[in-house]
């Protein structure tokens, strides 16, 4: 049987080994779900409620132990990583309080002698597929509101990630779960393609790269079965002539340096109005100084290793390109001793002298990297904002909020923020445009998309 290995960036030692499962483990967890299908869309929504419920208490329960395997396993700081604990909660039983109003039957207009309704019924088996960089609040975004649903879901987690899946499988199976509602398997890419193309399988959601996602439509090219697709991202922030300055420094720097600058909704890319761009750079320099690069299990760092050595190599290429091509890096990275060049540490950046001829600018980073460019006016922003493949979320920082929306209603983006970014709301649709994605998921209409309409039209009188 075959195996893998995790490897923490903390210092590039085995941190665990799992076997893989078979082929035909994926072929008894399909089987499995599917029989279990019919038993769990049964179930009341109010009771399917109630076991979750119970099923999220009994995994914040573990928060301490959960946050310090997130930390061995991607590296970030352990002053952080119980925040993604709180996340899952507060994303997992906002998505339980809206899935009534969300799932109710719609009625259309009366109609003497008939009685018409159009319910949503679950789709099935759904296949979630999760990354690595924020283990637990990607996967509840599919698996606690399809679940909810009616549906039954197999989970795919990230070899960086693995115990992420089987903590999950633990608090489900404390509060007693049905057998086969929710498995996880630990499986490769190759594996994953079939899976996901197995005519089982009603649903697939994906979070991660962009070529992932083109992996994931691939494997679905024979068959019509749907999925999201949660990919990446170069989202930028303009920051207006109006903007307090002192506010947005502080939170655009938060948005690229957090998780190491591993966030799809990080920012990668800062706009800023001529008259503030020294201001906002000599800031956003400042910051980036003051951050402490270590290891992230101690409570004291506040910027933790990449995910892995090669992850940071690919960053540090794409600065040096943009330097060699006449951008500079204003950052010294001296300050930073953990960052040898030749491991997973990688010091904060700050590029300015560039231009969307530079990778800096037109790809995505992932990484404690930001470029920095000086506008004139706001079309100018907008111009350049919109210039990318990528379309996830933008920001805007500015007193003024009908600028904000007029300018956002002109942003190829999925969300648009004012005064504020890197943050996700559960109870507004997450989703995606260009090569960012497609879907949605969270908020009421995430629903739509993990169940179907089904239309109901009864004659009363015959």
């Amino acid at each position: 049987m075959a195996s893998f290995e995790t490897i923490t960036p903390i210092d590039d030692s085995v941190l665990l080994t799992r076997e893989r499962h078979t082929d035909k483990d994926v072929d008894t967890a399909l089987a499995r779900a599917s029989k279990t299908f019919s038993v769990w869309r049964s179930w009341s929504l109010a009771r399917r409620i109630e076991i979750l419920e119970k099923a999220v208490a009994a995994f914040v329960g573990q928060k301490e132990s959960i946050a310090a395997e997130i930390t061995t396993q991607m590296g970030r700081p352990i002053a952080y990583s119980g925040g993604e604990v709180a996340g899952f909660e507060t994303r997992a039983r906002t998505m339980l309080r809206l899935a009534p109003e969300a799932l109710q039957p719609f009625v259309p207009s009366k109609l003497e002698g008939f009685d018409r309704s159009i319910k949503r019924a679950p789709l099935g088996v759904v296949a979630v597929l999760a990354p690595w960089n924020y283990p637990f609040l990607t996967a509840v975004n599919a698996v606690i509101p399809a679940l909810a649903a009616g549906n039954v879901v197999v989970l795919k987690h990230s070899d960086q990630t693995p115990l992420a899946a089987e903590r999950m499988d633990e608090a489900f199976r404390a509060v007693g779960l049905p057998d086969g509602v929710f498995q996880f398997l630990h499986i490769d890419h190759d594996q994953v393609a079939r899976m996901i193309a197995d005519p089982r399988v009603s649903y697939v959601c994906f979070t991660g790269s962009v070529g992932g996602g083109h992996a994931v439509q691939r494997a679905l090219s024979g068959s019509f079965t749907s999925a999201g697709l949660e990919l990446g991202g170069k989202d930028p922030a303009y920051v207006r002539e109006d903007a307090n300055i002192e506010h947005a420094i502080a939170n655009i720097a938060d948005g690229i340096f957090f998780n190491s600058g591993q966030s799809c909704c990080g920012i990668e890319r800062v706009y800023v109005h001529e008259r503030h761009y020294k201001n906002v750079v000599d800031g956003l320099v400042a910051y980036a100084e003051q951050l402490s690069l270590g290891d992230p299990r101690d409570a004291a760092t506040t910027l933790g290793p990449m995910v892995k050595t090669s992850a940071a190599n690919s960053v540090r290429a794409q600065i040096s390109d943009a330097v060699r091509a006449g951008a500079h890096a204003l950052v010294d990275g001296t300050k930073f001793s953990a960052d040898t060049g030749r491991s997973a540490y990688l010091s904060p950046q700050i590029i300015v002298d560039c231009d969307h001829s530079m990778s800096i600018m037109a790809e995505e980073t992932f990484g404690p990297v930001a470029g920095v460019m000086s506008v004139r006016s706001d079309e100018e922003a907008v111009r350049l904002m919109n210039d990318s493949r990528y379309g996830l979320t933008a920001s805007v920082w500015t007193a003024d909020s009908a600028a904000a929306e007029r300018i956002g209603d002109q942003l190829e983006t999925g969300t648009v923020f004012m005064n504020r970014c890197d943050y996700l709301d559960p109870e507004l649709a997450w989703t995606g445009v260009k090569d960012s994605g497609r879907g949605a998921t969270l908020s009421r209409l995430g629903y739509d998309y993990l169940t179907r309409p089904k239309s109901y039209h009864f004659r009363l009188t015959v």
